[in-house]
């Protein structure tokens, strides 16, 4: 059974960082690239990031580039997004995904989701 499971959401200052994890069940990481997404109240669900590890290629939101690096540990089965400098805009139900890197991370080339983690960013 293939299974994404979220970890490392929470509240943060601005300015501040978090690592998120997505660590993957029932497949390997070069089977499928690894999105991640996020959904903020009221707006509709965007794309952040995706890894292709078997092609080593990244792809990024243009409202993240400088800011978030998306990695992946094959030996664990995760993939890491490393946020800094957040913003209170980056509040949002993260969630990642399994399925095919594109260079405008569209969840429509997705087809396994993990439940989401919160990651708020307050003062």
């Amino acid at each position: 059974q293939l299974q994404l499971v979220e970890s490392g959401g929470g509240l943060v200052q601005p300015g501040g960082s978090l690592r998120l994890s997505c660590t993957a069940s029932g497949f390997t990481l070069d089977s499928y690239a690894i999105g991640w997404f996020r959904q903020a109240p009221g707006k509709e669900r965007e794309g952040v990031s995706c890894i292709s590890t078997s092609g080593g290629s990244t792809r990024y939101a243009g409202s993240v580039k400088g800011r978030f690096t998306i990695s992946s540990d094959n030996a664990k089965n995760t993939v890491y997004l490393q946020m800094n400098s957040l913003k209170p805009e980056d509040t949002a139900v993260y969630y990642c995904a399994a399925g095919v890197c594109t260079g405008n991370v569209w969840e429509g080339f997705y087809d396994y989701w993990g439940q989401g983690t919160q990651v708020t960013v307050s003062s």
